[in-house]
């Protein structure tokens, strides 16, 4: 089944996403960054409210052309971790192969945003893929693989099973870990036989939903992400703390207990990265913080993700959230979720 999507600022405007008087601000925009929004998508977006979640997340912004210093077109340096083209390796024990350049839908404030695009080309050529498969083969201390991209679920279900089936052949690979934003954005291509070809018999396999937003679960997202689940593949949430999109406590709450009540374990809450054109949806570290230690209060352990950083430069993650315990004196002391505090016996 073929989904229209709008992809220009005409397209946009004609949907009513983008007024006649916003729509010239935003030919820079067109020019340096990809657009894509699926109808099914953009139906979901509430009109009368132009900061709606789904729409600031999707619809361009002139504020996209505010560069501020400090911000960067490799904000977690993937390129000086890039021994194989299409392939980082920034950890030891793990990769990451960037499948494809493409996407079913640009978001504003992705961190690979002028590495993606339908001008980057389509995906890893074979010779690209055969490259990476002999350096995974050449180094058994690799012990997962993570497909990213773009989105690694632009490819087609047979590209995708090969894949699968080309890891799973690695005896040291033993978890294969899929980013995508497909489940929320495209539901419809979620169908029986990609679950198949992303299922493993013999390496476990994980698949990393992004959303940022309850509301991006309309009822085909949610029947996408149980059919992924019925196929035997493990689901983890990665989301973005956003200003204007999820940064209450009360948007946070409802985005974890969604992803939850569909079987999705929260796993990462990103402090947003460095990107051209982003600082207007980036929230303070301490208003991070805050929000965090709010959902540890109110949420069931199973619903809290690690709220993280990636050092700029591609050095690591790092854990932002505050800690419940501190030391005073010589004893240490640990923080209830009644805001008080209580000694700890060791």
């Amino acid at each position: 089944m073929t989904v229209p999507t709008l992809r220009s600022v005409a397209a946009l405007k004609a949907a009513g996403l983008v007024s006649d008087a916003l729509a010239p601000k935003l030919a820079a925009v067109e020019a340096a960054y990809a657009i894509a929004l699926p109808e099914p998508l953009a139906r979901a977006i509430n009109r009368s409210n132009r900061n709606d979640a789904i729409s600031r997340q999707f619809v361009p912004s002139p504020e996209e052309l505010d560069i501020r210093a400090g911000e960067s077109g490799d904000p977690i340096g993937d390129a000086r971790h890039s021994p194989v083209p299409g392939l980082v390796h920034r950890y030891p024990d793990r990769v990451l192969i960037k499948a494809t350049s493409t996407c079913p839908v640009y978001c504003r404030f992705c961190f690979r945003r002028e590495m993606v695009g339908p001008e980057k080309g389509e995906a890893l050529t074979k010779a690209d893929l055969e490259a990476i498969f002999a350096y995974v083969s050449a180094h058994p201390e690799i012990f997962e693989v993570i497909l990213t991209g773009g989105d690694p679920l632009m490819l087609s279900a047979a590209r995708a099973r090969e894949i699968t089936q080309r890891l799973e052949a690695f005896v040291h690979v033993k978890v294969i870990r899929w980013h995508t934003r497909m489940p929320v954005t495209r539901p419809d291509r979620i169908t029986p036989a990609y679950g198949e070809a992303l299922a493993s018999r013999k390496t476990a396999v994980f698949l990393a939903v992004h959303a940022n937003h309850a509301s991006e679960f309309t009822a085909d997202a949610i029947a996408a992400c149980r059919l992924l689940a019925g196929k035997g593949i493990a689901l983890v949430s990665q989301s973005v703390l956003l200003r204007g999109v999820n940064d209450t406590v009360e948007d946070l709450s409802d985005l974890m207990r969604a992803f939850l009540s569909v079987g999705i374990k929260p796993y990462y809450l990103h402090q947003l990265d460095a990107a051209p054109g982003t600082s207007h949806f980036r929230v303070p570290v301490e208003e991070g913080q805050r929000l965090v230690r709010a959902l540890r209060d109110t949420l069931s352990g199973l619903a809290v993700p690690h709220y993280v950083l990636d050092i700029p430069g591609g050095v690591s993650k790092a854990s932002l959230a505050l800690s419940d315990v501190e030391q005073r004196g010589d004893t240490w002391a640990v923080r209830g979720r009644d805001g008080g505090i209580y000694p700890l016996m060791d």
